[in-house]
Protein backbone atom coordinates (compact mmCIF):
# COMPACT_ATOMS: atom_id res chain seq x y z
CA UNK A 1 0.00 0.00 0.00
CA UNK A 2 0.95 3.76 -0.52
CA UNK A 3 1.86 6.12 1.72
CA UNK A 4 -0.06 9.54 1.37
CA UNK A 5 3.11 11.11 0.13
CA UNK A 6 3.15 8.89 -2.58
CA UNK A 7 -0.57 9.37 -3.84
CA UNK A 8 -1.16 11.61 -6.69
CA UNK A 9 -3.24 14.60 -6.05
CA UNK A 10 -6.31 12.67 -7.65
CA UNK A 11 -5.54 9.83 -4.98
CA UNK A 12 -5.43 11.99 -2.16
CA UNK A 13 -9.13 13.83 -2.66
CA UNK A 14 -10.41 10.24 -2.72
CA UNK A 15 -8.76 9.24 0.54
CA UNK A 16 -9.63 12.22 2.02
CA UNK A 17 -13.00 12.32 1.17
CA UNK A 18 -13.75 8.41 1.95
CA UNK A 19 -13.59 8.22 5.85
CA UNK A 20 -17.15 10.48 5.36
CA UNK A 21 -18.30 8.92 2.59
CA UNK A 22 -18.18 11.54 0.58
CA UNK A 23 -18.25 11.59 -3.29
CA UNK A 24 -15.27 13.16 -5.61
CA UNK A 25 -16.13 13.97 -8.78
CA UNK A 26 -13.72 14.27 -11.45
CA UNK A 27 -15.82 15.39 -14.18
CA UNK A 28 -15.80 17.94 -16.30
CA UNK A 29 -18.73 18.23 -18.15
CA UNK A 30 -17.64 17.65 -21.80
CA UNK A 31 -17.69 15.29 -23.87
CA UNK A 32 -14.58 13.62 -23.13
CA UNK A 33 -16.72 12.44 -19.99
CA UNK A 34 -17.67 9.53 -21.79
CA UNK A 35 -15.64 7.04 -20.13
CA UNK A 36 -15.10 5.39 -23.58
CA UNK A 37 -12.66 7.94 -23.57
CA UNK A 38 -11.02 6.93 -20.61
CA UNK A 39 -8.12 5.49 -21.85
CA UNK A 40 -6.57 9.30 -22.48
CA UNK A 41 -7.68 10.74 -19.38
CA UNK A 42 -4.60 11.79 -17.46
CA UNK A 43 -3.24 11.68 -14.10
CA UNK A 44 -5.49 14.50 -12.51
CA UNK A 45 -8.30 11.92 -12.89
CA UNK A 46 -6.76 8.77 -12.92
CA UNK A 47 -6.50 6.71 -9.75
CA UNK A 48 -4.35 3.51 -8.97
CA UNK A 49 -6.63 0.23 -8.50
CA UNK A 50 -4.26 -0.22 -5.21
CA UNK A 51 -5.28 2.95 -3.50
CA UNK A 52 -9.25 1.98 -4.23
CA UNK A 53 -8.93 -1.78 -2.63
CA UNK A 54 -6.32 -0.24 0.16
CA UNK A 55 -9.39 2.28 1.17
CA UNK A 56 -11.75 -0.64 0.71
CA UNK A 57 -9.88 -2.98 3.03
CA UNK A 58 -10.04 0.15 5.90
CA UNK A 59 -6.27 1.57 6.04
CA UNK A 60 -7.90 4.54 7.43
CA UNK A 61 -10.39 4.87 9.96
CA UNK A 62 -13.70 6.17 9.93
CA UNK A 63 -14.23 9.73 11.68
CA UNK A 64 -16.67 9.57 14.04
CA UNK A 65 -19.97 10.42 13.23
CA UNK A 66 -19.99 9.27 9.83
CA UNK A 67 -19.70 6.27 7.86
CA UNK A 68 -17.12 6.02 5.37
CA UNK A 69 -17.81 4.95 1.83
CA UNK A 70 -15.69 5.06 -1.51
CA UNK A 71 -17.83 7.32 -3.90
CA UNK A 72 -16.14 8.37 -7.36
CA UNK A 73 -17.07 9.92 -10.67
CA UNK A 74 -15.23 10.35 -13.98
CA UNK A 75 -11.60 8.28 -12.81
CA UNK A 76 -9.69 6.15 -14.58
CA UNK A 77 -8.84 3.30 -12.33
CA UNK A 78 -5.74 1.82 -13.50
CA UNK A 79 -4.51 -1.28 -12.87
CA UNK A 80 -6.37 -4.56 -11.88
CA UNK A 81 -8.79 -3.89 -8.64
CA UNK A 82 -8.01 -7.45 -6.91
CA UNK A 83 -10.63 -7.78 -3.82
CA UNK A 84 -10.61 -12.10 -4.09
CA UNK A 85 -12.00 -13.13 -0.93
CA UNK A 86 -12.04 -9.78 0.94
CA UNK A 87 -14.58 -8.59 3.31
CA UNK A 88 -15.36 -4.59 2.82
CA UNK A 89 -17.91 -3.38 5.42
CA UNK A 90 -19.25 -0.14 3.11
CA UNK A 91 -20.72 1.08 -0.14
CA UNK A 92 -18.17 1.55 -3.09
CA UNK A 93 -20.07 3.55 -5.80
CA UNK A 94 -18.14 4.24 -9.06
CA UNK A 95 -20.52 6.49 -11.63
CA UNK A 96 -18.64 7.15 -15.24
CA UNK A 97 -15.59 5.72 -14.32
CA UNK A 98 -13.16 4.02 -16.75
CA UNK A 99 -11.57 0.75 -15.78
CA UNK A 100 -8.04 -0.82 -17.49
CA UNK A 101 -8.30 -4.01 -16.26
CA UNK A 102 -11.46 -6.23 -15.11
CA UNK A 103 -12.55 -6.37 -10.84
CA UNK A 104 -12.36 -9.01 -8.76
CA UNK A 105 -14.27 -9.70 -6.10
CA UNK A 106 -14.72 -13.56 -6.29
CA UNK A 107 -15.41 -14.71 -2.70
CA UNK A 108 -15.25 -11.26 -0.99
CA UNK A 109 -17.98 -10.18 1.28
CA UNK A 110 -19.63 -6.02 0.94
CA UNK A 111 -22.30 -3.86 1.12
CA UNK A 112 -23.84 -2.07 -1.96
CA UNK A 113 -21.99 -1.89 -4.95
CA UNK A 114 -22.67 0.62 -7.75
CA UNK A 115 -21.22 0.73 -11.47
CA UNK A 116 -23.23 3.01 -12.96
CA UNK A 117 -22.50 4.35 -16.13
CA UNK A 118 -18.76 3.09 -16.14
CA UNK A 119 -16.86 0.72 -18.68
CA UNK A 120 -14.58 -2.39 -17.21
CA UNK A 121 -13.35 -5.41 -18.80
CA UNK A 122 -14.81 -7.99 -16.79
CA UNK A 123 -16.59 -8.11 -13.38
CA UNK A 124 -15.87 -11.75 -11.27
CA UNK A 125 -18.33 -11.71 -8.04
CA UNK A 126 -18.23 -15.88 -8.25
CA UNK A 127 -19.53 -16.80 -4.73
CA UNK A 128 -19.42 -13.23 -3.41
CA UNK A 129 -22.06 -12.06 -0.73
CA UNK A 130 -23.53 -8.67 -1.03
CA UNK A 131 -25.28 -7.32 1.40
CA UNK A 132 -27.32 -5.25 -0.42
CA UNK A 133 -27.81 -3.99 -4.45
CA UNK A 134 -25.48 -4.92 -7.24
CA UNK A 135 -25.85 -2.31 -10.18
CA UNK A 136 -24.17 -1.94 -13.29
CA UNK A 137 -27.20 0.43 -14.78
CA UNK A 138 -25.90 1.66 -18.45
CA UNK A 139 -22.71 0.17 -17.76
CA UNK A 140 -20.29 -1.27 -20.63
CA UNK A 141 -18.83 -4.59 -19.51
CA UNK A 142 -16.52 -5.83 -22.29
CA UNK A 143 -16.02 -9.68 -21.10
CA UNK A 144 -17.79 -12.09 -18.40
CA UNK A 145 -19.63 -10.25 -15.61
CA UNK A 146 -19.47 -13.16 -13.25
CA UNK A 147 -22.34 -14.29 -10.22
CA UNK A 148 -21.25 -18.05 -10.04
CA UNK A 149 -23.22 -18.94 -6.53
CA UNK A 150 -23.41 -15.39 -5.85
CA UNK A 151 -25.65 -14.03 -2.40
CA UNK A 152 -27.48 -11.07 -2.84
CA UNK A 153 -29.90 -9.36 -0.44
CA UNK A 154 -30.91 -6.77 -2.43
CA UNK A 155 -31.20 -6.02 -6.28
CA UNK A 156 -29.47 -6.71 -9.35
CA UNK A 157 -29.78 -4.35 -11.77
CA UNK A 158 -28.61 -4.81 -15.21
CA UNK A 159 -30.85 -1.80 -16.69
CA UNK A 160 -29.65 0.03 -20.08
CA UNK A 161 -26.13 -1.74 -19.76
CA UNK A 162 -24.31 -3.47 -22.35
CA UNK A 163 -22.64 -6.90 -22.01
CA UNK A 164 -20.06 -8.23 -24.60
CA UNK A 165 -18.87 -11.69 -24.75
CA UNK A 166 -19.70 -13.00 -28.48
CA UNK A 167 -17.65 -16.15 -28.13
CA UNK A 168 -19.72 -17.39 -24.84
CA UNK A 169 -21.26 -16.11 -22.01
CA UNK A 170 -21.92 -12.68 -21.48
CA UNK A 171 -23.55 -13.66 -18.22
CA UNK A 172 -22.74 -16.13 -16.02
CA UNK A 173 -24.83 -16.53 -12.93
CA UNK A 174 -25.64 -20.40 -12.82
CA UNK A 175 -26.53 -20.70 -9.28
CA UNK A 176 -26.89 -17.48 -7.92
CA UNK A 177 -29.53 -16.76 -5.48
CA UNK A 178 -31.29 -13.46 -4.13
CA UNK A 179 -33.81 -11.69 -2.29
CA UNK A 180 -34.35 -8.74 -4.80
CA UNK A 181 -35.02 -9.14 -8.61
CA UNK A 182 -33.00 -9.20 -11.38
CA UNK A 183 -33.43 -5.86 -13.72
CA UNK A 184 -32.27 -6.30 -17.43
CA UNK A 185 -34.84 -3.72 -19.19
CA UNK A 186 -33.36 -2.83 -22.47
CA UNK A 187 -29.74 -4.33 -21.74
CA UNK A 188 -27.91 -5.80 -24.73
CA UNK A 189 -25.88 -8.82 -24.72
CA UNK A 190 -23.62 -10.27 -27.27
CA UNK A 191 -22.82 -13.69 -25.85
CA UNK A 192 -25.49 -15.85 -24.00
CA UNK A 193 -26.67 -14.92 -20.53
CA UNK A 194 -26.72 -18.08 -18.24
CA UNK A 195 -29.07 -18.35 -14.95
CA UNK A 196 -28.97 -22.10 -14.59
CA UNK A 197 -30.77 -23.31 -11.36
CA UNK A 198 -30.56 -19.25 -10.22
CA UNK A 199 -33.35 -18.13 -7.61
CA UNK A 200 -34.72 -14.55 -8.13
CA UNK A 201 -37.45 -14.67 -5.75
CA UNK A 202 -38.10 -11.09 -6.90
CA UNK A 203 -38.63 -11.73 -10.15
CA UNK A 204 -36.59 -11.26 -13.59
CA UNK A 205 -37.67 -8.56 -15.89
CA UNK A 206 -35.97 -8.25 -19.14
CA UNK A 207 -38.77 -5.92 -20.85
CA UNK A 208 -36.55 -4.48 -24.19
CA UNK A 209 -33.61 -6.53 -23.83
CA UNK A 210 -31.88 -7.67 -27.02
CA UNK A 211 -29.83 -11.08 -26.79
CA UNK A 212 -27.34 -11.56 -29.46
CA UNK A 213 -25.93 -14.92 -29.48
CA UNK A 214 -26.82 -16.93 -32.78
CA UNK A 215 -26.52 -20.05 -33.14
CA UNK A 216 -26.52 -20.53 -29.54
CA UNK A 217 -28.20 -20.07 -26.47
CA UNK A 218 -29.31 -16.27 -25.51
CA UNK A 219 -30.56 -16.92 -22.50
CA UNK A 220 -30.34 -20.22 -19.93
CA UNK A 221 -32.53 -20.60 -17.78
CA UNK A 222 -32.87 -24.05 -16.64
CA UNK A 223 -34.52 -25.34 -13.26
CA UNK A 224 -34.51 -21.54 -12.36
CA UNK A 225 -36.83 -20.55 -9.62
CA UNK A 226 -38.40 -17.23 -10.41
CA UNK A 227 -41.06 -15.23 -9.22
CA UNK A 228 -41.88 -13.93 -12.99
CA UNK A 229 -40.53 -13.70 -15.90
CA UNK A 230 -41.36 -10.53 -18.07
CA UNK A 231 -39.49 -11.59 -21.46
CA UNK A 232 -41.36 -8.85 -23.57
CA UNK A 233 -42.09 -5.25 -24.63
CA UNK A 234 -39.54 -5.77 -27.26
CA UNK A 235 -37.50 -8.33 -25.78
CA UNK A 236 -35.15 -9.67 -28.23
CA UNK A 237 -33.52 -13.16 -28.76
CA UNK A 238 -31.24 -14.56 -31.64
CA UNK A 239 -31.01 -17.50 -30.22
CA UNK A 240 -32.17 -19.97 -28.05
CA UNK A 241 -34.23 -19.55 -25.35
CA UNK A 242 -34.11 -22.33 -22.52
CA UNK A 243 -36.48 -22.58 -19.34
CA UNK A 244 -36.33 -26.43 -19.12
CA UNK A 245 -37.55 -27.38 -16.10
CA UNK A 246 -37.50 -24.10 -14.74
CA UNK A 247 -40.42 -23.11 -11.73
CA UNK A 248 -41.90 -19.81 -12.16
CA UNK A 249 -44.32 -18.92 -9.52
CA UNK A 250 -46.53 -16.13 -11.27
CA UNK A 251 -46.54 -15.40 -14.44
CA UNK A 252 -43.79 -16.36 -17.67
CA UNK A 253 -44.65 -13.09 -20.34
CA UNK A 254 -43.66 -12.96 -24.05
CA UNK A 255 -45.79 -10.30 -24.99
CA UNK A 256 -44.62 -8.37 -27.70
CA UNK A 257 -41.32 -10.60 -27.51
CA UNK A 258 -39.43 -11.58 -30.86
CA UNK A 259 -38.07 -14.89 -30.42
CA UNK A 260 -35.31 -15.56 -33.55
CA UNK A 261 -33.32 -18.98 -32.28
CA UNK A 262 -32.73 -21.33 -34.99
CA UNK A 263 -33.67 -24.76 -35.05
CA UNK A 264 -35.44 -24.27 -31.50
CA UNK A 265 -36.81 -21.08 -30.56
CA UNK A 266 -37.94 -21.60 -26.99
CA UNK A 267 -37.55 -24.57 -25.06
CA UNK A 268 -39.69 -24.76 -21.93
CA UNK A 269 -40.11 -28.92 -21.40
CA UNK A 270 -41.19 -29.47 -17.66
CA UNK A 271 -41.25 -26.08 -17.06
CA UNK A 272 -44.01 -24.91 -14.51
CA UNK A 273 -46.11 -21.44 -14.14
CA UNK A 274 -48.68 -19.59 -13.42
CA UNK A 275 -50.19 -17.39 -16.41
CA UNK A 276 -48.39 -18.41 -19.50
CA UNK A 277 -48.60 -15.29 -22.28
CA UNK A 278 -47.37 -15.98 -25.29
CA UNK A 279 -48.44 -12.74 -27.40
CA UNK A 280 -44.90 -11.99 -29.02
CA UNK A 281 -44.68 -9.27 -31.94
CA UNK A 282 -44.51 -12.06 -34.24
CA UNK A 283 -44.50 -16.04 -34.59
CA UNK A 284 -41.26 -17.25 -32.89
CA UNK A 285 -38.55 -18.64 -36.27
CA UNK A 286 -38.40 -21.72 -34.59
CA UNK A 287 -39.77 -24.46 -32.58
CA UNK A 288 -41.56 -23.99 -29.70
CA UNK A 289 -40.90 -26.72 -27.05
CA UNK A 290 -43.78 -27.06 -24.14
CA UNK A 291 -43.56 -31.26 -23.85
CA UNK A 292 -44.55 -31.76 -20.62
CA UNK A 293 -44.96 -28.15 -19.45
CA UNK A 294 -47.62 -27.40 -16.97
CA UNK A 295 -49.22 -24.10 -16.37
CA UNK A 296 -52.37 -22.60 -14.72
CA UNK A 297 -53.42 -20.14 -17.78
CA UNK A 298 -52.01 -19.85 -21.22
CA UNK A 299 -53.31 -16.68 -22.70
CA UNK A 300 -52.15 -16.06 -26.35
CA UNK A 301 -53.84 -15.33 -29.75
CA UNK A 302 -54.07 -16.21 -33.06
CA UNK A 303 -50.65 -16.02 -35.47
CA UNK A 304 -48.95 -16.33 -32.01
CA UNK A 305 -47.21 -20.33 -32.72
CA UNK A 306 -44.29 -21.02 -35.38
CA UNK A 307 -44.98 -23.82 -37.56
CA UNK A 308 -43.85 -26.72 -34.81
CA UNK A 309 -44.86 -26.93 -31.91
CA UNK A 310 -44.00 -29.51 -29.44
CA UNK A 311 -47.47 -29.96 -27.05
CA UNK A 312 -46.54 -34.14 -25.60
CA UNK A 313 -47.82 -33.97 -21.76
CA UNK A 314 -48.35 -30.38 -21.59
CA UNK A 315 -51.27 -29.77 -19.48
CA UNK A 316 -53.38 -26.32 -18.20
CA UNK A 317 -56.03 -25.46 -16.71
CA UNK A 318 -57.60 -22.63 -18.70
CA UNK A 319 -56.98 -21.12 -22.24
CA UNK A 320 -57.70 -17.24 -22.84
CA UNK A 321 -57.13 -15.78 -26.79
CA UNK A 322 -56.97 -12.34 -27.14
CA UNK A 323 -57.69 -10.04 -30.06
CA UNK A 324 -60.08 -10.02 -32.44
CA UNK A 325 -61.09 -13.62 -31.70
CA UNK A 326 -60.99 -13.47 -28.33
CA UNK A 327 -63.63 -16.69 -27.96
CA UNK A 328 -61.68 -19.24 -29.32
CA UNK A 329 -62.89 -21.55 -32.38
CA UNK A 330 -62.29 -25.24 -31.80
CA UNK A 331 -61.26 -25.48 -35.26
CA UNK A 332 -57.88 -22.76 -34.43
CA UNK A 333 -57.37 -25.12 -31.43
CA UNK A 334 -57.20 -28.54 -33.10
CA UNK A 335 -55.23 -26.30 -35.57
CA UNK A 336 -53.26 -25.60 -32.85
CA UNK A 337 -52.43 -29.09 -31.55
CA UNK A 338 -51.70 -30.59 -35.08
CA UNK A 339 -48.64 -28.54 -34.87
CA UNK A 340 -46.95 -31.11 -33.04
CA UNK A 341 -44.69 -33.18 -35.30
CA UNK A 342 -46.21 -36.64 -35.76
CA UNK A 343 -49.30 -38.14 -33.93
CA UNK A 344 -50.02 -37.31 -29.77
CA UNK A 345 -52.88 -38.20 -28.17
CA UNK A 346 -52.19 -36.55 -24.93
CA UNK A 347 -52.49 -32.74 -26.75
CA UNK A 348 -55.67 -33.67 -28.17
CA UNK A 349 -57.14 -35.19 -24.91
CA UNK A 350 -55.78 -31.92 -22.67
CA UNK A 351 -58.05 -30.23 -25.21
CA UNK A 352 -60.75 -31.63 -24.65
CA UNK A 353 -61.02 -32.04 -21.13
CA UNK A 354 -60.68 -28.07 -21.29
CA UNK A 355 -63.58 -27.99 -23.67
CA UNK A 356 -65.72 -30.34 -21.15
CA UNK A 357 -64.24 -28.14 -18.21
CA UNK A 358 -66.52 -25.03 -19.40
CA UNK A 359 -69.35 -27.19 -20.51
CA UNK A 360 -68.40 -27.31 -24.54
CA UNK A 361 -69.02 -30.98 -24.65
CA UNK A 362 -69.61 -30.97 -28.36
CA UNK A 363 -66.74 -29.02 -28.90
CA UNK A 364 -64.66 -31.79 -26.75
CA UNK A 365 -66.46 -34.50 -29.12
CA UNK A 366 -65.22 -32.66 -32.52
CA UNK A 367 -61.70 -32.70 -31.07
CA UNK A 368 -61.48 -36.15 -29.92
CA UNK A 369 -63.32 -36.76 -33.61
CA UNK A 370 -60.06 -34.65 -34.61
CA UNK A 371 -58.09 -36.96 -32.98
CA UNK A 372 -58.67 -39.99 -34.93
CA UNK A 373 -58.44 -38.62 -38.14
CA UNK A 374 -54.65 -37.98 -37.27
CA UNK A 375 -54.27 -41.01 -35.84
CA UNK A 376 -56.13 -42.59 -38.81
CA UNK A 377 -53.21 -40.97 -40.95
CA UNK A 378 -50.36 -43.32 -38.92
CA UNK A 379 -52.31 -46.48 -39.32
CA UNK A 380 -52.01 -49.16 -42.94
CA UNK A 381 -54.19 -49.22 -45.50
CA UNK A 382 -56.82 -51.72 -44.23
CA UNK A 383 -57.12 -49.45 -40.65
CA UNK A 384 -57.11 -46.62 -42.94
CA UNK A 385 -60.11 -48.02 -44.47
CA UNK A 386 -61.98 -49.19 -41.47
CA UNK A 387 -61.32 -45.78 -39.39
CA UNK A 388 -63.06 -43.88 -42.83
CA UNK A 389 -66.02 -46.18 -42.18
CA UNK A 390 -66.05 -46.14 -38.77
CA UNK A 391 -66.52 -41.88 -39.22
CA UNK A 392 -68.57 -42.21 -41.82
CA UNK A 393 -71.12 -44.07 -39.79
CA UNK A 394 -70.76 -43.21 -36.00
CA UNK A 395 -68.48 -40.65 -36.24
CA UNK A 396 -66.23 -42.88 -34.17
CA UNK A 397 -68.49 -42.84 -31.74
CA UNK A 398 -68.76 -38.84 -31.64
CA UNK A 399 -71.50 -39.10 -33.77
CA UNK A 400 -74.03 -42.15 -33.20
CA UNK A 401 -76.80 -39.76 -34.54
CA UNK A 402 -74.93 -40.78 -37.83
CA UNK A 403 -76.38 -44.47 -37.55
CA UNK A 404 -79.74 -43.69 -37.11
CA UNK A 405 -79.38 -41.43 -40.25
CA UNK A 406 -78.07 -44.35 -42.32
CA UNK A 407 -80.49 -46.54 -40.86
CA UNK A 408 -83.45 -44.13 -42.41
CA UNK A 409 -82.15 -44.09 -45.35
CA UNK A 410 -81.87 -47.89 -45.55
CA UNK A 411 -85.41 -48.14 -44.74
CA UNK A 412 -86.83 -45.73 -46.82
CA UNK A 413 -84.86 -47.29 -49.83
CA UNK A 414 -85.63 -50.90 -48.94
CA UNK A 415 -89.63 -49.70 -48.27
CA UNK A 416 -90.08 -48.03 -51.59
CA UNK A 417 -88.29 -50.86 -53.64
CA UNK A 418 -89.72 -53.92 -51.98
CA UNK A 419 -93.02 -52.13 -52.24
CA UNK A 420 -93.11 -52.18 -56.07
CA UNK A 421 -92.19 -55.92 -55.87
CA UNK A 422 -94.23 -59.39 -54.49
CA UNK A 423 -91.85 -62.06 -53.07
CA UNK A 424 -92.24 -65.19 -52.86
CA UNK A 425 -93.85 -67.07 -49.20
CA UNK A 426 -92.28 -69.59 -47.74
CA UNK A 427 -94.98 -71.73 -46.65
CA UNK A 428 -98.33 -70.28 -48.93
CA UNK A 429 -101.13 -69.51 -46.36
CA UNK A 430 -99.41 -69.45 -43.24
CA UNK A 431 -97.47 -66.40 -43.05
CA UNK A 432 -97.67 -63.35 -42.18
CA UNK A 433 -98.74 -60.36 -44.88
CA UNK A 434 -96.24 -59.16 -46.67
CA UNK A 435 -95.01 -55.77 -45.41
CA UNK A 436 -92.30 -53.81 -46.96
CA UNK A 437 -91.43 -51.49 -44.35
CA UNK A 438 -90.85 -54.43 -41.93
CA UNK A 439 -89.26 -56.53 -43.97
CA UNK A 440 -86.47 -53.74 -44.50
CA UNK A 441 -86.40 -53.49 -41.23
CA UNK A 442 -85.81 -57.36 -40.31
CA UNK A 443 -82.99 -57.45 -42.95
CA UNK A 444 -81.28 -54.74 -41.17
CA UNK A 445 -81.75 -56.20 -37.60
CA UNK A 446 -78.71 -58.64 -37.41
CA UNK A 447 -80.10 -60.44 -34.18
CA UNK A 448 -83.18 -61.34 -33.87
CA UNK A 449 -85.94 -60.94 -35.60
CA UNK A 450 -89.59 -59.57 -36.80
CA UNK A 451 -90.77 -62.44 -38.51
CA UNK A 452 -90.94 -60.97 -42.25
CA UNK A 453 -87.47 -62.38 -43.60
CA UNK A 454 -88.01 -66.11 -42.56
CA UNK A 455 -91.32 -65.67 -44.54
CA UNK A 456 -90.89 -63.97 -47.80
CA UNK A 457 -88.07 -64.63 -50.44
CA UNK A 458 -87.47 -63.46 -53.62
CA UNK A 459 -86.27 -65.34 -56.87
CA UNK A 460 -83.43 -63.09 -58.10
CA UNK A 461 -83.64 -59.91 -59.69
CA UNK A 462 -82.94 -56.29 -58.33
CA UNK A 463 -85.36 -57.23 -54.84
CA UNK A 464 -83.07 -60.42 -54.33
CA UNK A 465 -79.70 -58.47 -54.49
CA UNK A 466 -80.85 -55.12 -52.57
CA UNK A 467 -82.53 -57.81 -49.81
CA UNK A 468 -78.75 -59.10 -49.47
CA UNK A 469 -77.04 -55.42 -49.13
CA UNK A 470 -79.06 -54.35 -46.42
CA UNK A 471 -78.40 -57.71 -44.30
CA UNK A 472 -74.34 -56.73 -44.87
CA UNK A 473 -75.28 -52.88 -44.21
CA UNK A 474 -76.96 -54.39 -40.62
CA UNK A 475 -74.17 -56.21 -39.69
CA UNK A 476 -71.70 -53.26 -40.78
CA UNK A 477 -73.75 -50.36 -39.01
CA UNK A 478 -74.46 -53.03 -35.90
CA UNK A 479 -70.41 -53.78 -35.90
CA UNK A 480 -69.84 -49.65 -36.30
CA UNK A 481 -72.24 -48.60 -33.67
CA UNK A 482 -70.38 -51.09 -31.20
CA UNK A 483 -66.81 -50.44 -32.14
CA UNK A 484 -67.67 -46.72 -31.60
CA UNK A 485 -69.38 -47.21 -28.12
CA UNK A 486 -66.87 -49.10 -27.47
CA UNK A 487 -63.85 -46.40 -28.35
CA UNK A 488 -65.81 -44.04 -26.20
CA UNK A 489 -66.11 -45.59 -23.41
CA UNK A 490 -62.56 -46.59 -23.15
CA UNK A 491 -61.30 -43.02 -24.40
CA UNK A 492 -58.91 -44.39 -26.78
Amino acid sequence: MYAYEELTAAERQLWDAYPTGRTVDFRTGGAEDDPEHGGGWGEERTVRAAVVAGLLLGVIPAEPGHVPALRVAGARISGALELDGAEIGHEMRFEGCSFEEGVGLAGAGTRTVSIKGCRLPGLDLTTARVEGRLSLRRTVVNGELQLLNARLTGELILTDAVLSRPDGWALLAGGLVMEGALFCRRTTVHGGVRLLGAQLPGGLHMEGARLHHPGGVALLGDHAVVRSLALSKGFTAEGTVSLRDAQITDQVSFDGAVLLGNGTALDCARMQAGVLAFTPAEAPSGLVNLEDARVTAVHDREGAWPETLRLQGFTYGSLHESGEHQASSVERRAAWIRRHPGYAAQPYEQLAAWYRQIGHDDDARRVLLDKQRHRRRTLGLPARLWGHLLEATVGYGYRPWRAGLWLAALVALGSAVFATHTPKATEPGQVPPFNAFVYTLDLLIPIGGLGQRTSWYWEGGTAAWLSYALIAAGWILTTAVLAGITRTLNRS
